[in-house]
């Protein structure tokens, strides 16, 4: 089955933009990044951020984050793939992610979540702006929690 990743969540004043592969079964349906109950991002991003992102509706959590100049989007923009795991991601068509990176004048980093969204790397150097590449939030990464935030940390000084 193929699948589409969502629009990019970002505004001119984006400093730090999160990319992650292609959207998961969960967050599909539900029409939302990060969807999946056990998926860690909007925790690990509370923490980040130092607000309360797991308990706001999803509309808020968009609004929360672009407030602290986080932006969202994928690596894939449409892919083959049955279920949720990045392994299974066939026949990709990536997104125009410099294109994207070139309307961003504050952008200061690109993150990757996880290994798989961390492959388009290698398209992005040289675009003046740091690039790092974070332990997965997916539930399919079964590092622990405070493992993980410990790397998500880093993000702190491009969102205050």
């Amino acid at each position: 089955m193929r699948k589409s990743s969502f629009p990019p969540v970002v505004a001119a004043d984006t400093r730090l933009l999160i990319l992650g592969s292609l959207p998961g079964e969960a967050s599909l349906q539900a029409g939302q990044y990060y969807a999946h109950p056990r998926n860690q991002f909007w925790r690990l991003m509370a923490a980040v951020t130092g607000s309360t992102l797991p308990m706001l509706d999803y509309p808020q959590r968009l609004a929360a984050l672009q407030a602290h100049g986080v932006g969202l989007w994928d690596v894939v923009a449409d892919a083959q793939r049955r279920g949720s795991l990045d392994a299974d991601i066939r026949e990709a068509r990536y997104n125009p992610l410099l294109e994207l990176l070139a309307e961003l004048p504050a952008l200061r980093a690109v993150a990757f979540n996880g290994k798989t969204a961390g492959r388009a790397q290698a398209q992005l150097a040289g675009c003046g702006v740091e690039l790092l590449v974070l332990p997965s939030s997916s539930p399919a990464l079964t590092t622990a929690f405070d493992k993980k935030l410990e790397e998500w940390q880093q993000l702190v000084r491009y969102i205050s």
